[in-house]
């Protein structure tokens, strides 16, 4: 989820819902902390407890540096990512790759635990390929070392993205250790979360693309499980100020060149869930200004607006009764 879950994404988030919002993905080398994009990366919700954010690395002695920085920055959860797939990250041991060298992660998670004051964590996968599937030793070896909780993702590395997560491996880490667990993968919908939670009796659910475009999912999550949760529905204007809202984060966060092509893939996600947005995808897209970004946006609910408007006339127009005509 690196360059998704930025700060703007994560407010969202919180705002309808998300117990928690982690970081993006920051490399452990913090020699490469000044370049633009990892000062984004960076930027701590501060104003949102429990702040955490998510490291990643191969070497022990780097990776507590990096998160000592981190506390000192105002984290007060630190999460090692043993999960992402992608082939830069896996090039340099890092990541998924990790879950190959068990000594290794087990090197790795008692050295930031020590280096810290604050508690530690690991997102993982279920191992590197289906046939090394090891997402019950590592969750020992997290556990044996100090971590706190454990995020496992239903997929292998060899996965990637592909195919459907499996659920039975992160019931066999829920079963073989006594900190929390937290499933992940494939969580789209709130009949699936209730389904996964059923199926892994994990202690909570971690929730990625199932958010792009849809933010309101953890609202409605929580209206699912809560029955004295509020259970509002979402209105067509609601959705207007979420999309605008956010747009005019991103172009205050990044400036307006980089906010506006930021934009535009969580404009296309928005588009997965309205109607008749075709043509408004194909044009929002490909504007390069934040002004034309927000004005057809607006255009667009404009839009929506009014051909409601004359469906229902319409339809009072039908349920009239014929008028007829007399002569006298």
């Amino acid at each position: 989820m690196a360059g998704v879950t930025d700060a703007p994404f994560r407010r969202l988030c919180r705002r309808y819902g998300a117990g928690m919002t982690t970081s993006e993905m920051t490399t452990a080398d913090t020699s490469l902390w000044q370049t633009p994009k990892s000062r984004h990366r960076l930027d701590l919700d501060l104003d949102a407890e429990p702040v955490t954010v998510q490291i990643a690395g191969s070497e022990p002695g780097q990776l507590a540096i990096a998160a000592r920085a981190c506390v000192d920055r105002g984290a007060q959860i630190i999460d090692i990512n043993m999960g992402c797939p992608a082939k830069k990250v896996c090039r340099n041991a890092a990541g998924s790759a990790l879950l190959r060298d068990e000594k290794l992660v087990a090197e790795i998670l008692t050295t930031v635990v020590a280096a810290v004051d604050v508690p530690v964590t690991l997102k993982y996968r279920t191992g590197w390929d289906r046939e090394h599937r090891n997402a019950a030793r590592i969750g020992r070896i997290a556990e044996d070392a100090g971590i706190r909780c454990l995020a496992i993702h239903g997929r292998t590395r060899a996965d990637r993205y592909k195919g459907e997560a499996e659920y039975e491996t992160i019931a066999e880490v829920k079963a073989s250790v006594s900190i929390p667990v937290i499933a992940n993968g494939d969580i789209t919908t709130v009949e699936k979360s209730l389904e996964v939670l059923r199926v892994t009796e994990a202690d909570g659910l971690m929730i990625g693309r199932g958010a792009q475009g849809r933010p309101w999912i953890f609202r409605e999550l929580a209206g699912l499980i809560d029955p004295y949760a509020q259970k509002p529905q979402l209105e067509k204007n609601e959705l207007r100020d979420i999309m605008l809202g956010h747009l005019d984060d991103l172009h205050r966060f990044y400036g307006e060149a980089t906010g506006v092509r930021v934009a535009r893939k969580h404009l296309t996600w928005y588009c997965e869930n309205l109607e008749q947005a075709d043509q408004f995808r194909q044009q929002v897209v490909r504007v390069d200004s934040a002004r034309e970004q927000m004005r057809l946006t607006e255009q667009y609910f404009l839009g929506i607006e009014r051909r409601g408007t004359s469906k229902e006339k319409e339809s009072r127009s039908e349920n009239q009764p014929e008028a007829t005509l007399q002569t006298h």
